[in-house]
């Protein structure tokens, strides 16, 4: 016999009827002023990931809160994911609170403003502040061209809500309260020591101490859980056959050849990503004339890889 209990899902069910790990960040924007605006959230996520033309966040906010109608108007916003702090986060829920306006919220900001790389490459622009004591900070636009959201306007004066004979299904104005942006990942910043991390290989203890806000509220109190040290699992070893590796190459194309040394240095990569990863030797090989990759190829390959992901 189960001993699940069926819980009543109600309107905000990530903080009413779960406990849900999300992470706490604060999105800054450009307000009517010209002034930074700083808002908490937690409803932020990668979207697109591979594939595009872009790489892509996604915000759920509130649509009247000052971080939505600054995008509607700018476009432009950067997510800061503050380091685990006491204070930092006591700021966070601060800044969390609906109807304040800009001028009240930014007031007594206890942390630092500064100009991101965006502001730095093209000082004629209009940027939003970043926070300098993020560890990253993931600069944005709004692709708002996307579920066709590039009409939306800022809410009329005096409104708490929208009221539209229809509503977007995944970006710009969602509901009468809700909204959604799908935010085009511009320039990732991260402070140097967790960058070279990243570059040089990370290990237990690079990881940085992010809080993780749990979701869960009430009339009184928000929760987070402090960071602690990462605990590390070793991945599954499943190397796949020599065999089945050429059976798959062979199909790929035919003019382009791969030796056994080559395809012996991809005999690791999962089935799934395996014919993205051929695909892409085949049309390095092509564009540098190559009609036989051996080892010698792939290392090229993969060197130029490991040069874009460093990047």
């Amino acid at each position: 016999m189960s001993d699940f209990k069926d819980l009543r899902i109600v309107d905000n069910f990530y903080q009413t009827s779960l406990f849900f790990p999300m992470p706490a960040v604060l999105v800054s924007t450009i307000a009517d002023d010209g002034e930074t605006n700083c808002g908490a959230y937690s409803l932020v996520q990668p979207y697109y990931v591979a594939g595009k033309d872009y790489y892509a966040m996604l915000l759920c906010c509130r649509n009247s809160s000052n971080t939505a109608q600054n995008i509607i108007k700018r476009k432009k916003c950067a997510i800061n994911f503050i380091p685990d702090d006491r204070k930092y986060f006591k700021e966070a829920v601060r800044l969390g609170w609906p109807g304040d306006t800009t001028a009240e919220k930014m007031k007594n900001f206890s942390m630092t403003l500064e100009d991101g790389l965006r502001a730095k490459a093209d000082p004629a622009g209009k940027y939003p502040k970043i926070v300098a004591e993020s560890i990253e900070v993931i600069e944005c636009t709004w692709m708002d061209t996307l579920d066709g959201a590039e009409n939306d306007g800022p809410m009329p004066e005096g409104d708490d809500h929208y009221t539209l004979p229809k509503y977007h299904d995944f970006n710009g104005i969602t509901s009468p309260y809700g909204a959604h942006f799908i935010l085009r990942v511009d320039k990732i910043m991260m402070k140097e020591k967790y960058y070279n991390a990243i570059v040089n290989g990370v290990k237990t203890g690079d990881f940085p101490p992010l809080p993780v806000d749990y979701g869960y509220r009430d009339s009184k109190n928000f929760w987070y859980h402090k960071h602690r040290r990462m605990i590390a699992e070793l991945l599954p070893v499943r190397q796949t056959t020599l065999a089945s590796v050429r059976y798959a190459a062979d199909r790929i194309d035919d003019k382009v050849h791969f030796s056994d040394d080559a395809l012996q240095m991809i005999v690791n990569v999962p089935r799934i990503f395996l014919p993205t990863v051929l695909r892409g030797c085949v049309s390095w090989a092509k564009e540098n004339g190559v009609t036989e990759i051996t080892a010698a190829e792939m290392k090229i390959i993969n060197d130029k890889r490991s040069k874009e992901k460093n990047k």
